[in-house]
């Protein structure tokens, strides 16, 4: 079975939800996601891949021309590099400083990230929202970099809304951490026993 699906103007989370939608009807086929612009095209191929399909992506005329495979892969499994344990809670953190005094709350930021690589158990993961996703970016703070890489080097997802990367247009700079949508977002914090919010 092949099908198409045009998601192009379509706003986050719904190239995703339209592709979760047409997965869920099908046993096996090639289902291609049409979709505008790359923060859809990147959650559209994640998504995908968590649920075992094979991805193939064409750009053609500005457009991402997403092929979604169900039902069989060629893929010989990797080992998965050992990781170190995390806890089932998740961080979330929706701007590049902490409480009013940005002065202050700046330092606090830097300060928070970089003792999450000591904390016991580490966060399952941070998701970055609003001016937060700054952070992991090119240009952004040095040493919040380096935490949030090292961070994800030890197991800890580092997701930032691709919606926010747009808005600043700086969804190129992105240097650590992938680039979400708001359903996986929203199942993320779900799914975790609990949230802390800086």
């Amino acid at each position: 079975m092949e099908r198409t699906i045009d998601c192009t103007g379509l706003a986050c989370p719904l190239p995703v939800l339209k592709t979760k939608e047409a997965l869920e009807e099908i046993e096996e086929g090639i289902i291609t996601v049409i979709v505008d612009n790359k923060a859809a095209r990147e959650n559209i191929k994640r998504f995908a891949q968590k649920q075992g399909c094979t991805v193939d992506v064409e750009e053609k005329d500005g457009l991402f021309y997403v092929k979604v495979i169900k039902g069989y892969t060629c893929e010989i499994p990797q080992p998965e590099e050992e990781k170190e344990k995390t806890g089932n809670y998740a961080v979330l953190i929706a701007s590049t400083h902490v409480g009013e005094d940005r002065e202050l709350g700046e330092i606090l930021i830097k300060g928070f990230i970089k003792t999450f690589l000591n904390a016991d158990p580490l966060p399952k993961g941070i998701v970055l929202i609003n001016t937060a996703v700054k952070l992991a970016c090119k240009g952004g703070d040095k040493e919040i970099l380096e935490a949030l890489k090292e961070l994800q080097k030890k197991g800890v997802e580092i997701i930032c809304c691709g919606t926010c990367l747009n808005y600043f247009n700086i969804l190129d700079d992105l240097e650590v951490g992938i680039a979400s949508n708001a359903y996986d977002v929203v199942q993320f914090l779900a799914n975790a026993d609990s949230v802390v919010r800086l």
